[in-house]
């Protein structure tokens, strides 16, 4: 928004006739003044005409007129002056009730006066749909008193850390908000901030090596792999499996055991209706060997893959895991490694 003038050089001053006026006064008197939106008439009063609609507009709605912000007001004004087609304004700054909403209609019938159409309103603080439905209630009583239809097209703008959690709850309740703004979590998800993903040595000179950490999750699966997405009847992948890179991948159709990673380490078994390949090897002994997709390639690849999850694992309200599951094969070898480290052994071979 543009910087504010100071209020008090913002309010018309008693003047003498313009040939006595001082380049500075004319100068100050344009700052006052707008044209009409179809350029036909002379410069209007804007302060004058926005007081005007301001003790109106108070009537209408009962509200005292020394309970609002002039300062609040000025930079208002200011906006509209110098963007008369794109005036959308905050007005929580202090109270929407009292003082922002009762500023912004003034500033907005005067603009409509002179044949601008005022954008909207945004919310940026508060119980967003309570505050978003007693706006638009307003808007429309200006509508329908003061015939200004210009008014029941003002548009509400919702932000104040807007993310999924936020927009489902808008969701549930009553609210009157045309466009929500997201910002922070925009670029920075909250549950997931960066990345944490390391490289770790899983095989040397082909021994399968593995670092065992006393946190579950900082332990590594030993060998070099390969990893299968199992699909189900309808098209939905229900489980990626981890194998060996030496074993047979697994067939359609044909059932098979597995051990789910994080589980009593319980064998399960299933039958996939589809099975696909995920890793491919594109950089080898120092050298790109495959082609590699450009970021826009990657990203609709992506947003295709999600969109075949089920809606159990998509849901933003306590989803299902997806499982992650090894072959019996490297469920074995995980198992010597920690036999092996609980006895001191190396492994060899």
């Amino acid at each position: 928004m543009a910087t504010p003038t100071p209020y008090s050089c913002l309010w018309p001053r008693p003047l003498t006739s313009p040939c006595h006026r001082k380049p500075d006064e004319q100068q100050k008197e344009a700052v006052l003044t707008l044209v009409a939106a179809n350029g036909d008439s002379d410069p209007v009063d804007f302060i004058a005409l926005t007081k005007g609609w301001l003790i109106r507009a108070c009537e209408l709605l009962r509200v005292e007129s020394r309970r609002i912000h002039e300062g609040e007001l000025a930079a208002f004004l200011s906006y509209a002056i110098a963007y008369p087609q794109n005036f959308l304004s905050v007005i929580d700054s202090y109270s929407v009730g009292c003082s922002g909403l009762l500023n912004f209609c003034a500033v907005a019938l005067a603009l409509c006066e002179l044949g601008y159409r005022p954008v909207g309103v945004r919310l940026d603080s508060g119980d967003l749909c309570s505050l978003s439905v007693d706006v638009r209630q307003v808007f429309r009583r200006c509508s329908e008193h003061f015939s200004v239809p210009a008014f029941d097209s003002l548009i509400i703008v919702g932000t104040n850390n807007i993310s999924e959690k936020s927009l489902t709850e808008l969701s549930l309740k009553e609210n009157q908000i045309d466009v929500v703004g997201v910002g922070t979590h925009l670029v920075t998800c909250t549950t997931q901030p960066s990345l944490g993903c390391v490289y770790k040595l899983v095989e040397v000179r082909g021994r399968p090596r593995m670092k065992i950490s006393e946190d579950p999750e900082k332990s590594t699966v030993p060998g070099r792999k390969q990893v299968y997405r199992l699909m189900d009847t309808d098209g939905r992948p229900f489980l990626d499996l981890l194998c060996l890179a030496v074993e047979a991948p697994p067939e359609p159709g044909v059932p098979l055991s597995c051990f789910p990673l994080c589980s009593d380490r319980s064998s399960v078994s299933v039958t996939p209706a589809q099975v696909h390949r995920l890793r491919q090897e594109v950089f080898v002994d120092g050298q790109v060997t495959a082609r590699l997709c450009s970021a826009t390639e990657t990203r609709t690849e992506v947003q295709t893959a999600l969109k075949t999850l089920h809606p159990r694992h998509q849901r933003l309200q306590e989803p299902d895991s997806y499982t992650v599951a090894l072959s019996p094969t490297l469920q074995e070898l995980l198992t010597e490694f920690h036999t092996a480290n609980c006895n001191n052994v190396l492994i060899g071979n």
